[in-house]
């Protein structure tokens, strides 16, 4: 696995970017289908948070899957060991909901049923937000149930994708129930 590392307004030590790259690559061990690691350091600079040190790891699978974990500590070496703990977990639920596809009999999503909203519900809105952020991304097509997984991984609410069924756009939610919401387009 290819391991890339980077300082955001920090410089990032010789022997920590050893034990970074060996953590990660450890996660990589576990699940060959993983290819790509890109981990953050950055500092918070406010003399009020004890917990200064933060570390952002995003792992890329081969199928286009993203991994992303983060951890805040005292020490830059103790937020590595928090987020390589994290990432193994999700790893690991990769792992076996991957196993679980390839064997139906035994797959834990096969309760996942995805429902379409009952209706929109659309917030009143005076004018005063703001859009601060635009995000771009490649949308792969996929399946309803490879978008619910793809969010779950990354810890979202919603996920936006293309649907490889329709060819349509979509968005696939977590509902205040825990069961997951479909929105698609009317044709």
């Amino acid at each position: 696995m290819q391991v890339n590392i980077r300082g955001t307004h920090v410089r990032v030590a010789d022997d920590l970017r050893d034990y970074a790259t060996e953590k990660v690559s450890h996660v990589g061990r576990i699940f060959d289908g993983l290819m790509k690691a890109e981990i953050e350091f950055r500092e918070e600079r406010n003399r009020r948070v004890a917990e200064k040190e933060i570390v952002e790891v995003t792992i890329t699978s081969k199928a286009g899957t993203l991994i992303r974990a983060a951890a805040h500590a005292p020490d830059a070496f103790a937020a590595v060991d928090i987020v390589v703990d994290r990432l193994e977990g999700q790893v690991r639920r990769l792992k076996e909901k991957l196993v679980g596809r390839s064997h139906p009999r035994d797959s834990r999503m096969s309760g996942v049923h995805l429902r379409a909203a009952p209706r929109d519900e659309e917030e009143d809105l005076d004018g005063s937000p703001q859009i601060v952020r635009t995000k771009s991304f490649d949308m792969k097509p996929m399946t309803a149930e490879e978008a619910a997984l793809q969010m779950d991984l990354l810890g979202h609410d919603f996920y936006f994708f293309s649907n490889s069924e329709s060819g349509a756009a979509n968005v696939v939610y977590r509902r205040r129930d825990g069961h997951y919401g479909l929105i698609e387009p009317v044709r």
